[in-house]
């Protein structure tokens, strides 16, 4: 669903929407492959993840499959990258999926402010005009209302400085990716195998890394065959990858 960016209609869209996972379950779920990457292997309420690198879109549409499929509604605010159809192949139910446009100037805070009011999961470009004491804010109403926050900054983990405006639980770092399919001059990118590495803050502070397919031939996300693939290329930073991200 496309929406203009209308407070109104976006306020009273959250206060209709109840959320599907009661109050005291204290995570939303997501897929096995991705359990060892997050402290409680789940999504915690209240909670903000940041995913850095090229393939930051996928990921970011990999750890919404769970939730989406039980009911969760989910918002993205920005990021023209992410696709209806890679959102569709994840198995996000784009039924309760808000896209919503980039808002100007300070009407991005307000915006998020109400989607974090009664949508549990609200996906964010970092690129948006939000600034460290406002992103500190919306955080601490994301915790006090129980959303999950994911800050997706696309492309090169360190280029850009808007995800320096905030100050994530866990943040998910895509170091490295290898796609398969291609051959001698001629084939199809068919799947792709990344490495995460994961660090957070507090009791989330001890790093994690996971090797994934993301995504698979099929277009969701699997962990990756301890061995290499025969027949896979490495595709640098800055090509291919960025367009299919």
């Amino acid at each position: 669903m496309n929406l203009p960016v209308d407070l109104a209609a976006l306020r009273s869209l959250s206060a209709s929407i109840a959320p599907v996972v009661p109050a005291g379950e204290r995570v939303l779920p997501v897929g096995r492959a991705l359990q060892p990457l997050l402290p409680d292997g789940a999504l915690v309420r209240g909670s903000s993840v940041q995913l850095l690198g090229v393939g930051a879109s996928s990921l970011a549409l990999a750890l919404l499959a769970e939730p989406s499929a039980a009911g969760c509604w989910t918002a993205v605010v920005g990021l023209p990258e992410l696709g209806l159809l890679a959102a569709d192949e994840h198995g996000l139910a784009l039924e309760r999926l808000l896209l919503i446009d980039p808002p100007p100037d300070r009407r991005a805070v307000e915006v998020v402010a109400a989607l974090v009011d009664g949508i549990e999961l609200v996906v964010l470009d970092t690129r948006l005009p939000i600034g460290a004491s406002d992103a500190r804010r919306l955080a601490a109403r994301a915790r006090e209302r129980g959303a999950v926050v994911l800050l997706v900054q696309p492309g090169v983990p360190g280029e850009g400085s808007g995800a320096l405006r905030w100050s994530p639980d866990v943040a998910l770092t895509v170091r490295e990716q290898r796609w398969q399919g291609l051959g001698m001059g001629h084939g199809v990118l068919r799947r792709r195998r990344v490495l995460v590495e994961a660090e957070g803050r507090g009791r989330w502070s001890r790093q994690r890394r996971a090797a994934l397919l993301l995504p698979t031939s099929e277009g969701s996300v699997t962990a990756a065959p301890d061995a290499p693939d025969e027949g896979r290329v490495l595709v640098p930073f800055g090509s291919v990858d960025r367009a299919v991200s």
